[in-house]
């Protein structure tokens, strides 16, 4: 099939549209009593919106005692909607955290103080039903509240500061690993979850961490339904999670395969050799001892190859908290809203590997940004799309960002093995609410329909009789 750029944007589908209504009472010392939503979500020419996933999460970050949620599934004439980074919570988030930021008006308390005073904690119910396991909301506003970029001034006139708040449950499911031992030292790793945020690389380092060897010996490889037991979607913020159980395990397999070979070889029990730090010794002759190298190389003359394998299908996978700040920037003009600066904070867990980690969230901030500011399908009354280019569908592009800051909160989850959350998908919640916050904050303009364009926010700056010289 050959499909040219309009046909690919009309038929992988847009995310869902959505009309919500949200209220939230508090009391005058700043305690939520209740939350009330109505979740309007397209569906597209098919059923199927994300409704159910905006209603679990939307107030997921925070304790509401007493709570009414409506989600509603609409089928139009218009293109399937598609799952998209988080599917069908940031627009839920872009309203439970704009009103969230009126009350904070309204009660005179600082956003991050109002935030923590109701934060999600272990063991607290959420509003749709399941309890908290263990969540760092507020340690992911406290490193917040103490970051640079919060306590930093913001001077001048139409600059704002927003903040906002996401939660994302993530996932997890079966999933499978292959690690067979090469003469050389080196593993070849083959697992199940395609690539797309750096899993080859962290699947790597779970087997490493295991045997104690470099990551970099560790040469992984994606196996396709044939050449690999089932593995479940790639998605949800899951992979890390599952597959990387799955290699932790294969490494454990190879580890005891490894001290009976051992063992076998010098003629000794099993249970008298022990394995730390890619060293195989006997637990009281020192002369007994060898490298995970001298074993390998053994192997195939000692008895054969060693074949590591995992089939697993953890639960318990930690959810994720974002907080994020913006400082924003209007042209009263023309409505052209201009990103000063951006810091997002997450509870990352144990971070496998910082960098992708990072890589992840400012990515998503960025996926953040044109949502909040420009991407949208403009589609005619017969569901046709009428910006079906990149010359018509605005992206952000590197001048529309500024470096995006990070502060990774170190809170592990007692599920995994080395304490990793999913962190791919709840940065994209919150910067829809954090610019429109940051938009209010410059103008004294309540946003309440994304994208908040240039055309839409100078309409609404000047029903609000906002104006350059004022």
């Amino acid at each position: 099939i050959a499909m040219n750029r309009a046909d690919v944007l009309e038929a992988t589908g847009p995310t869902a549209g959505a009309h919500i209504t949200v209220r939230i009472g508090a009391t005058k010392d700043g305690k939520i009593t209740a939350a009330e939503g109505r979740l309007i979500y397209e569906a597209g020419a098919y059923p199927g919106s994300p409704v159910s996933g905006g209603c679990q999460c939307m107030f997921a970050p925070y304790i509401v005692p007493n709570g009414y949620l409506e989600g509603i599934d609409v089928v139009v004439n218009r293109p399937k909607s598609a799952a998209y980074r988080a599917p069908g919570v940031p627009v839920a988030a872009f309203a439970v955290e704009t009103v969230m930021d009126e009350l904070c008006e309204k009660l005179s308390i600082d956003p991050l103080t109002f935030r923590e005073l109701n934060a999600a904690k272990e063991g607290e119910r959420r509003i749709t039903g399941p309890l908290h396991g263990s969540v760092g909301m507020v340690e992911t506003i406290q490193a917040t509240q103490t970051g640079s970029h919060y306590t930093a001034p913001l001077n001048g006139k139409f600059r704002g500061r927003g903040v906002a708040a996401g939660f994302w449950g993530n996932g997890s499911g079966p999933a499978s690993a292959i690690a067979s031992v090469n003469p050389d030292g080196t593993v070849s790793l083959v697992e199940g979850s395609p690539d797309i945020g750096g899993t080859r690389a962290s699947a790597s380092m779970h087997v490493a961490e295991v045997l104690g060897i470099r990551a970099e010996d560790v040469k992984p490889s994606i196996g396709d339904t044939d050449s690999i037991g089932f593995t479940s979607n790639t998605g949800g913020s899951s992979v890390t999670f599952k597959t990387g159980w799955a290699s932790y395990t294969a490494a454990q397999d190879i580890k005891q395969q490894m001290i009976e070979r051992a063992a076998s070889v010098w003629d000794v029990k099993p249970e008298d050799v022990e394995y730390e730090d890619g060293v195989i010794k006997h637990k009281s002759d020192g002369a007994l001892t060898k490298t995970f190298q001298d074993m390998a190389a053994q192997l195939n003359a000692t008895g054969g190859p060693i074949v590591g394998r995992a089939t697993v299908n953890p639960r318990g996978q930690g959810a994720s908290i974002a907080v994020h700040v913006v400082d924003v920037e209007i042209d009263p003009e023309t409505g052209k809203v201009d990103i000063l600066r951006y810091t997002a904070a997450q509870d990352v867990g144990q971070p496998i590997h910082p960098s992708y980690v990072e890589g992840q969230i400012q990515g998503a901030v960025v996926q953040g940004i044109g949502w909040a500011l420009n991407e949208e399908y403009v589609l005619d009354d017969d569901g046709g799309m009428l910006n079906a280019s990149f010359l018509d569908y605005r992206m952000p592009i590197s001048l529309d960002v500024p470096p995006i800051e990070t502060l990774l909160v170190t809170v592990p989850s007692p599920a995994h093995p080395y304490g990793a959350r999913g962190v791919g998908e709840v940065p994209v919640i919150p910067p829809m609410a954090a610019i429109a916050n940051a938009i209010y904050a410059a103008t004294g303009v309540r946003m309440n329909e994304l994208p908040m364009t240039p055309g839409r926010l100078q309409k609404a700056m000047a029903a609000k009789g906002v104006e350059a010289a004022g």
